[in-house]
């Protein structure tokens, strides 16, 4: 007899993070990320027959699927992810929702709280313990995106192409990237995926910390995230404050003094959501929900 699971997925456009809850233990699984924002529904099942499926073992029957992805917040995305895992697995009930929800769901569990993502880019919520209540727009990387790796990269580079570095931290830069102000503008104004680009650079950051143009830099783009977004929720001074996402997981001591400063209370920072998210999910005898 088939072993019934739950499949839960957190994927970006780069890459996806599964895992197969049993009874018993889960499994996790990695593939390309998924977007269908330049996937069709065929093309998404073809990523989940040819790199998940072959992953999974024998004699499962996959009965709810929990999918948190990029682009998941408009009805076309949404569409096309429940066909493509609705061909997959005919027999499961699936429920489709965005990237922000995940973050929630996997740092606030079913209590309220402020979920914040800082990675490539950012984004926060006021999550009531059930839904989001409140959320902050974003404006992309080029007029938003404060606190973001893309964020952080751009204040560095700006300090690089200003020549305000000193020459201790200019000659680890060029070491390092052997780059000019040319290439720079050139890959930022006019190759695709900037965003990526700039977040790249958020890297040197955390292999110098402690030089003081450093810590300038992430303790300026950090605070530009509390003071844009944090403090547009005024749940924020009566709730913990969540982070998840690679800046947040490396620069967490900086969110820590953050915190301190302006006497909020820092909840919990996770590196990514899916260990939140199978908590959230597998809670014994009870159906979850998006």
């Amino acid at each position: 007899m088939p072993v019934k699971v739950k499949l839960i997925a957190d994927s970006g456009s780069t890459k996806a993070d599964w895992s197969l809850l049993t009874p018993s233990d889960h499994f996790r699984y990695q593939t390309q990320g998924i977007s269908p924002f330049f996937l069709n529904t065929q093309q998404v099942r073809e990523v989940l027959e040819k790199e998940l499926k072959p992953q999974m073992p024998p004699g499962v029957e996959v009965e709810e699927i929990f999918y948190y992805g990029t682009g998941c917040s408009q009805p076309r995305s949404i569409q096309i992810m429940q066909e493509a895992l609705g061909a997959v697995w005919p027999h499961a009930n699936i429920a489709v929702s965005h990237d922000l929800m995940a973050a929630a769901h996997a740092l606030c569990q079913h209590s309220p709280g402020i979920a914040s993502i800082l990675g490539t880019g950012s984004n926060s919520c006021y999550y009531d313990g059930e839904r989001i209540a409140h959320n902050n727009p974003g404006l992309g990387f080029i007029l938003g995106d404060e606190g973001s790796g893309a964020y952080l990269g751009r204040k560095l580079l700006q300090y690089y192409c200003y020549n305000s570095f000193d020459e201790e931290l200019q000659m680890r830069f060029d070491a390092k990237y052997h780059t000019n102000k040319d290439e720079i503008l050139e890959n930022v104004y006019r190759k695709p995926m900037a965003n990526r680009y700039l977040a790249g650079f958020s890297v040197f950051l955390g292999e110098n910390r402690g030089h003081f143009i450093v810590e300038n830099i992430l303790e300026d783009g950090l605070n530009d995230f509390f003071f844009n977004h944090i403090y547009k929720y005024s749940e924020s001074w009566t709730h913990p404050l969540h982070f998840t996402g690679s800046i947040a997981w490396h620069f967490r001591d900086v969110l820590q003094a953050l915190c301190e400063l302006y006497e909020l209370q820092l909840g919990s920072v996770l590196r990514n959501p899916m260990d939140g998210l199978i908590k959230y999910h597998e809670e014994a005898g009870i159906k979850s929900k998006l």
